[in-house]
């Protein structure tokens, strides 16, 4: 725990405003629509992070079928808020998660916080030549986003 915090997986507590605005201006999610990240937040399991106000601060969520994969998505913490814990915090409780426990294979992809994610045992493919992808770099550039 972090002290002046709290942490929820509820979807009607998360601040779809907040969370866009963030995702939308990121590396990885650049320009993605708010229909769509609305979308994103209803079918996945998603973790907050809130001050004791209702502010929400940060954000994760797992793309996950809760059985043999799961695929952690879309985490930050806003800058105001870094250097309190709080990566750790919200990373612990997604390990912890009920519905997380006894999944096979947990995936993520980042550019800059590869010491977070190791310090939870996440490291590189093992077998990177097994993987593949369809990916779609370009699929939100001509989107306006407000």
């Amino acid at each position: 725990m972090v002290q002046g915090y709290v942490i929820s997986t509820k979807i009607d507590d998360m601040n779809v405003a907040v969370i866009h605005h963030y995702i939308s201006r990121s590396y990885w999610a650049s320009n993605i629509p708010l229909t769509t990240m609305e979308k994103a937040i209803k079918n996945s399991l998603c973790f907050g992070v809130f001050t004791e106000a209702n502010e929400q601060v940060a954000f994760a969520r797992m793309v996950t079928d809760c059985a043999t994969f799961a695929y952690l998505a879309d985490v930050f913490v806003l800058d105001s808020h870094r250097g309190l814990g709080l990566s750790k915090w919200l990373m612990k409780t997604i390990l912890a998660h009920p519905e997380l426990q006894g999944i096979r294979r947990m995936a993520l992809a980042t550019s800059d916080a590869h010491g977070l994610y190791q310090q939870f045992g996440f490291k590189a493919l093992a077998s990177p030549e097994s993987f593949m992808e369809l990916h779609n770099a370009d699929v939100y550039r001509s989107v306006d986003v407000p």
